[in-house]
């Protein structure tokens, strides 16, 4: 159970800012996880949708490499909800079941092809220190460029925002396959 109240409906807000919900509702088809929090600062909550718009759908990533940091983000950071949310994601994106588990059980690079390992460390290492090593930072820079490796730092700081948010206020809405739970 949420540690604070959800907003569940548009008409919990006030008047003013069923503009704010609509468009989340309209940008992902409905108003859930994070947003149940967020939404008690509906500014916020506008603007995090907002940047999760690009994030996810308008970033020049490959939508498989989004769905790949989203879910390392989500299991180095324990997200209940963003882990069930996004193992159906990666599934439907095209990453193996192989793959997820592999993440899920926190196996090492060498469980990853090559490319996948490269995110995946870049994920924890980023997650885990605060830091990337040279070799880590210098492989993806060398496959990215500066406008990919920014946006994938990005994409990892907004998943790590929505894990903290989710994860202070035990907002979860998404249920995991049971050998997949976190």
């Amino acid at each position: 159970m949420a540690r604070i109240a959800t907003i569940d409906k548009k008409e919990e807000l006030a008047p003013e800012f069923h503009n704010i919900y609509d468009a989340i509702a309209q940008s992902r088809g409905v108003v859930g996880g994070p947003f149940l929090a967020l939404l008690h600062s509906p500014e916020l909550a506008w603007r995090t949708a907002h940047l999760g718009s690009y994030v996810r759908f308008e970033s020049s990533l490959d939508h498989k490499l989004i769905e790949l940091t989203a879910l390392a983000a989500a299991r180095e950071l324990d997200c209940k909800h963003e882990w069930a949310a996004h193992v159906n994601h990666a599934q439907k994106a095209g990453i193996p079941l192989e793959t997820i588990q592999a993440i899920h059980q926190r196996k090492g690079p060498e469980h990853f092809s090559s490319d996948d390992a490269q995110i995946i460390s870049y994920v924890r290492e980023l997650l885990r220190s605060r830091r990337a090593s040279e070799t880590t930072f210098q492989a993806l820079y060398g496959r990215l460029g500066e406008r990919g490796l920014v946006e994938l730092t990005a994409t990892i700081g907004y998943y790590a925002m929505l894990a903290c948010t989710l994860n202070a206020f035990d907002v979860f809405t998404a249920p995991a396959p049971d050998d997949l739970k976190i």
